[in-house]
């Protein structure tokens, strides 16, 4: 907009955001944010058979801040890649202890778009995986649409060099950043989660529900798993199985939970 002058209206670095960021890097070292867990069903068999972590964090100043506030602090501020570090690590060791006893499910970790920029990613996640004893093939990484659109080519070279370490490759959010399907069969992606904008508007949405059937199809025509999230009702979880959705998640079948709750339900299960 060319030159202005200075107005504090308009200055998004507040004090709580500048004080935000000193603590959350802070936290991040001393390892006080937490992770929850959000269960996901097989649509058919009706089985827990991987969760999705989530980061959670509690300031000493403001309270509880949300992952929408505090995860973009980490993205402009340099501390997102330990904080996908501390989240990967924490995941890994939870998931990997109830590989160990007897439980084994897969778990699914988000990605930012700097994560992709970082260089050092391959090495984090292998040394993630040896330390933790968590096997390759029960990692996911959840990338968004949008993300990976931004420079497909060479995010799918990133995507290769993870696959061929045997982590699965979630894409995250589909339907919401206007790809070519072109590309769609070039990424290296196990999984295809289909944004919640969708799902939720299955039931009286016609136009949602010609969406949802055709991606479905289609994924399955290259191969992937499909994830249908936001499944809030145990219509629209009729609908989505109906559809051909091979997992499903959402509050309906279970909200973010302590690992020791996920450790309870499969204890139930077995």
């Amino acid at each position: 907009t060319g030159a202005t002058i200075y107005s504090p209206e308009r200055d998004i670095n507040d004090r709580r955001r500048l004080e935000l960021v000193v603590e959350l890097g802070q936290a991040i070292a001393e390892g006080r944010l937490t992770v929850d867990y959000q269960p996901q069903i097989d649509s058919h068999r009706r089985t827990l058979t991987s969760v999705e972590a989530l980061v959670r964090w509690t300031s000493r100043r403001y309270g509880v801040v949300g992952p929408d506030e505090f995860v973009p602090l980490a993205e402009c501020s340099g501390l997102i890649g330990q904080l996908t570090e501390f989240v990967l690590m924490r995941a890994a060791s939870d998931v990997a202890a109830l590989h160990r006893a007897g439980y084994e499910i897969g778990v699914a970790v988000n990605l930012s778009t700097r994560n992709l920029l970082d260089g050092e990613l391959g090495a984090t996640v292998e040394n993630v995986l040896q330390t933790s004893g968590l096997p390759a093939s029960a990692l996911t990484l959840e990338i968004t649409e949008g993300t990976l659109m931004r420079e497909p080519e060479r995010n799918a070279v990133i995507l290769a060099t993870l696959r061929d370490r045997g982590v699965r490759v979630s894409i995250d959010d589909f339907g919401t950043g206007y790809s070519s399907l072109a590309y769609l069969k070039h990424l290296p992606a196990q999984e295809l989660k289909i944004d919640r904008a969708f799902i939720k508007g299955l039931e009286h949405d016609s136009g949602d529900r010609a969406i949802v059937a055709a991606v479905v199809g289609l994924a399955h025509d290259l191969g992937l798993e499909v994830v249908a999230e936001g499944v809030e009702s145990a219509s629209l979880l009729e609908v989505v199985t109906e559809l051909g959705c091979d997992l499903v998640q959402g509050y309906h079948l279970g909200r973010p939970m302590p690992i020791e709750t996920i450790r309870s339900l499969l204890a139930a299960r077995a």
